[in-house]
């Protein structure tokens, strides 16, 4: 489950991303976008959220930053380009609204 600080504005980040959000109940809703889904739920602690690190693998990572790098812009999330991490693979960060970590790593060789 991820964390929202602003329920609303957490589910129109993602949604902006190209996620479909599915309501499960008045605080959660299940975000999808092809076969990558997630919860989201209206809850927040600071100290949860911003310790929190989703791995996102992805087969091409251009593709992706493309559909993320302009939402970030517009919503003012912090993120990192992609680039050649420490371990070597080529990775993009992305912080969400709530302060929750992704980091989406290409797996293409």
């Amino acid at each position: 489950m991820v964390a929202a600080k602003d329920f609303a504005v957490s589910q129109a980040f993602y949604r902006d991303v190209g996620f479909v959000g599915r309501p499960l109940n008045d605080t959660l809703v299940e975000m999808s976008l092809g076969s990558c889904s997630f919860i989201l739920q209206d809850y927040y602690q600071r100290e949860w959220a911003e310790n929190s690190v989703l791995h996102l693998y992805v087969s091409d990572l251009a593709p992706w930053w493309a559909r993320i790098e302009p939402v970030a812009t517009r919503h003012s999330v912090r993120f990192r380009a992609p680039h050649r991490s420490d371990w070597g693979a080529t990775i993009a960060d992305l912080i969400d609204p709530a302060g929750v970590l992704w980091t989406l790593h290409e797996t293409k060789s």
